[in-house]
């Protein structure tokens, strides 16, 4: 990277430089190293190496990741870079203006549904006070709400009077379509919660490929937008929906014109159900929106990963899914063509609906072993359940194990005893018993991810228990020590 460097040197202006160093930098965003945190162990030491380099080169680099680095990056490539200006390193003409720049006006593009907001942020250099701004650029990210609002995409463009032309044309006449001017304050909340939102998962992250190239320089622009105001509000957003008001939706939505044709009214009141948590719980409290995206999803995704429903509620789940696009597209007022999309996504994503949600008891599982481990009849929790409590049928020593609930602490107690085959050391039980429960809640999320990774090694199932056991006693309570440590096993120490 710092021979790569060398090309900064021939860049004319520091927005070019900015976006090389952004894109080279992105190489490593959302990976993963062993022996610590990526943009500790890369990118700090990105920043030590360019700093004995001692070149024009690597200054240049320096100055571009005081800016787009992170913090710690940053404050580090700043002190090296000033010694090494002090001892009279060269630098480019431009180097000085890098990350220089005031917004100009920002916009956002959104569609009817409430999918996705596009954000278009402006900016100038200004080289002094006299003279005028230059090179106008645009930063362009896209929020995808169907993604719990995260940025997804990202792109910059020198065009901007062509820019913001297209976008007020393709929204003029269009109902589909909302382009307005916002405050740069709200335009900041906006990005930033959306950044916040895409984090840097350890798994790949579904981001344009683009992404990661503009990741840094977008982290940065933004910082140059004034803080200090709400974001705008996702469309059709409402006021928090406590459990009565989920309810009384529920109920009028069953009392109207669109749900009359169902003939199931029991399972259609918990198909409801399930459709407004849905919307309160993974869209931002919106269960009134409805789109062809977020009814595929529900159907096609969230429920065959989360919701255990009986036979009746599979059979009656894509009509009541029709139902509710009908009700809520005349509560929201969204126009006649989006109502027609999504009823035509609802009835393509029917026909897959059968093979996408495969009932458990499909496999062989016995409803009732099924419902003493899922009480709270979310389907993702069934496999780490499992590992934590496999002995569930059957008898013990005269003991019934259907009789026991896992669910319950005294009956949990007694499972782990069993699982261990007679009397053992009570402080060993309790650190079995303390995993066990965190498996149960999920808590952290890493847990299950740790054990999957060994178990894909082959390790045995009480092997992986015992390494979850030592390091969730020598971190201690801290939950994010906790969740970094589980994300560092990649495999069992020969100690353990």
């Amino acid at each position: 990277m710092v021979q790569a460097a060398r090309e900064l040197l021939a860049v004319r202006t520091p927005l070019d430089a900015e976006l090389m160093v952004s894109d080279m930098i992105g190489a490593w965003w959302g990976k993963r190293v062993r022996g610590g945190d990526v943009e500790q162990v890369l990118g700090e030491g990105l920043v030590d190496y360019a700093a004995k380099a001692g070149t024009p080169a690597s200054l240049t680099l320096l100055i571009c990741l005081a800016y787009l680095g992170t913090a710690r990056q940053g404050a580090k490539a700043e002190g090296a870079a000033l010694a090494m200006m002090e001892s009279g390193v060269a630098r480019p003409g431009w180097a000085d203006k890098v990350g220089a720049v005031k917004p100009a006006g920002c916009y956002v593009s959104r569609d009817a549904y409430g999918d996705q907001d596009t954000v278009i942020c402006t900016f100038a250099y200004r080289w002094n006070e006299a003279s005028q701004p230059r090179d106008r650029h645009a930063l362009v990210m896209v929020v995808d709400y169907n993604m719990s609002g995260m940025a997804r995409d990202a792109w910059v463009s020198s065009e901007v009077d062509k820019l913001l032309e297209q976008a007020r044309a393709e929204a003029a006449g269009n109902a589909m379509l909302l382009f307005e001017e916002i405050q740069p304050e709200q335009a900041r909340a906006l990005l930033e919660s959306a950044m916040k939102a895409t984090g840097e998962p350890k798994n790949p992250p579904p981001v344009s490929d683009s992404y990661s190239a503009y990741h840094a320089f977008a982290r940065a622009r933004i910082k140059a937008l004034p803080p200090g105001r709400k974001r705008p509000a996702p469309l059709h957003i409402e006021a928090p929906y406590s459990r009565e008001r989920r309810a009384m939706l529920a109920a009028e939505f069953l009392a109207s014109d669109a749900a009359e044709h169902l003939s199931d009214p029991s399972a259609a009141s918990r198909c409801a159900d399930h459709i407004i948590d849905y919307g309160c719980e993974q869209d931002f409290n919106r269960p009134l929106r409805v789109s062809p995206t977020k009814c595929e999803t529900f159907l096609l995704d969230w429920l065959p990963r989360k919701v255990m429903l009986s036979e009746a509620e599979q059979e009656a789940m894509p009509h009541v899914l029709s139902a509710w696009v009908r009700f809520a597209a005349h509560r929201t007022g969204l126009p006649d063509q989006g109502l027609k999309a999504t009823l035509d996504a609802v009835w393509e994503a029917t026909g897959k609906f059968p093979e996408a949600y495969r009932d458990p008891t499909s496999f062989g599982l016995d409803r009732s072993l099924l419902e003493r481990l899922l009480p709270d009849g979310d389907l993702s929790a069934l496999a780490r359940r499992v590992f934590a409590f496999p002995y569930l049928q059957g008898t013990h020593n005269g003991i019934e194990l259907d009789r026991l609930n896992p669910a319950d602490e005294a009956d949990r107690r007694t499972l782990i005893e069993i699982d261990h085959g007679g009397a053992v050391d009570q402080e060993h039980l309790a650190w079995h018993e303390e995993i066990a429960t965190r498996l149960w809640d999920g808590d952290p999320p890493q847990l299950w991810e740790a054990a999957q990774r060994l178990l894909d090694l082959g390790h045995d199932r009480h092997d992986v228990l015992h390494v979850l056991i030592e390091i969730a006693e020598r971190i201690g309570g801290d939950p994010d020590e906790l969740a970094a440590a589980l994300d560092d096993i990649a495999d069992i120490p020969d100690e353990i």
